[in-house]
Order: structure tokens, then sequence, then C-alpha cells
């Protein structure tokens, strides 16, 4: 379908030209949208913590809240943490730093330039499009480190998009009603669980008891 637009209409005139109204109506679709978004991502997450093995358990759950590292290592936490930000339209710093891990261990010397180059164009070029927020010195270097590609050359980029995390989306994480009500569905899980096995005392019979 063609679209006709007037003549010297620009297509993006930035946030400053809108208006207050359009801003938000704006904000109530991100938050409509995350919402569903959100909802749709835990729900696969509960299904995967009920039906795949290994199962998600309560002292897993728990250990994410440790730290950012330790809710990384785990697999389905990590799946929980992209489920929230893409609920939040902010996956890239994950998604660049999981690159970046990846990156690192690659065995063969001969794919970092290519590998590299992905990378760098992706997430910290000026045309990326899924641009990090990282400073200039950083940038720089690491645009530099892409002469002679090492597998160490997005460590500092790497670095600073992680302790942007920690910072920001990750307490967000463990504050959000998803990741509460996952703790809730487990610990009541868990407890269900133990009362089945925990043993029945039952009264003593008439001829038990003590004359």
């Amino acid at each position: 379908m063609d679209i006709y637009l007037p003549a010297g209409f620009k297509m993006c005139r930035g946030i400053a030209e809108l208006s207050n109204t359009c801003l938000e109506r704006a904000k109530r679709i991100k938050a409509c949208v995350g919402g569903v978004l959100q909802m749709q991502d835990w729900n696969i997450l509960c299904y995967c913590y009920k039906y795949r093995k290994p199962r998600l358990t309560l002292e897993e759950c728990l250990t994410w809240k440790e730290s950012l590292a330790k809710l990384l290592s785990n697999k389905h936490g990590l799946y929980a943490f992209r489920a929230f930000l893409k609920s939040e339209f902010s996956e890239e710093n994950l998604a660049f730093y999981l690159a970046c891990e990846d990156y690192k261990n690659t065995k063969s010397t001969a794919k970092l330039p290519c590998k590299a180059t992905r990378i760098y164009e992706e997430f910290i070029g000026n045309e990326a499009p899924r641009e990090v927020n990282i400073d200039y010195e950083t940038r720089d270097i690491t645009q530099a480190n892409l002469n002679i590609p090492t597998a160490s050359c997005f460590n500092m980029a790497q670095y600073r998009i992680y302790i942007l995390m920690e910072k920001d989306c990750y307490p967000r994480f463990l504050r959000s009603a998803a990741y509460r009500n996952l703790v809730n569905q487990l610990t009541a899980k868990s407890a269900k669980a133990r009362s089945k096995k925990a043993p029945t005392t039952g009264m003593p019979c008439e001829e038990d008891k003590p004359k």
C-alpha cells in the first residue's frame, strides 16, 4: 500500500516538536503493548518451569536476587530477564552483553574481525539499529580496537553496559510484579510439596491409651 505525504512533511520531527497529547498517547500505547508482551513472555516462562527439565525451583529463583551475575548465569533467569527487558523495549543492552560473551568465547581467531564488525555496526556505530548507551571515550576506544580485533576489544564497552544494567534495569526486574508473582507461585508450590511429604500422626486408639 502506498502512503502519500504532503510536500515538506518530515517523517522524523523529534520529540521536542510533538504535542503533549501525542506524547501521552504514545506512553499509554507503550505501556499497554509492554504489558501484553510481558504477560505473554512470562506465561512462556511458567510453561518452562512446569514442563521443561530441569524445572525452575524456588531456591533457584531466589538466587536471582543475589547479583546480576547470578541471574545471567541461570538459564531460566536469563530468559526471565530478557522477557522483562522486551516488555520495556530495552533489550539491546542485554543483547549486546550476550553478543560480547559469545565473541570472547570465539575459538577461531580468523572469525574475530567479521564478528567484531557485526557487533560494532549493530550496537555501537552511528547508524546502529540497536545502539547501546555508552560514553564517547568508550565508543572511540572500542572503535580503535577494531583495527586489530582481539578477544578483549569489547571488554570496556561490555563492562559499561553491565554496570548500567546492574544499577538500572536489574533492580526494576526484582521489583516487577512478574518476578514477585513468580516467587509467590513457586513458594506456594514448594509449601504444597512439603505438606504432602510431612508424616501424618493419627489419634491413638482407645486400647492404645495409657490406663
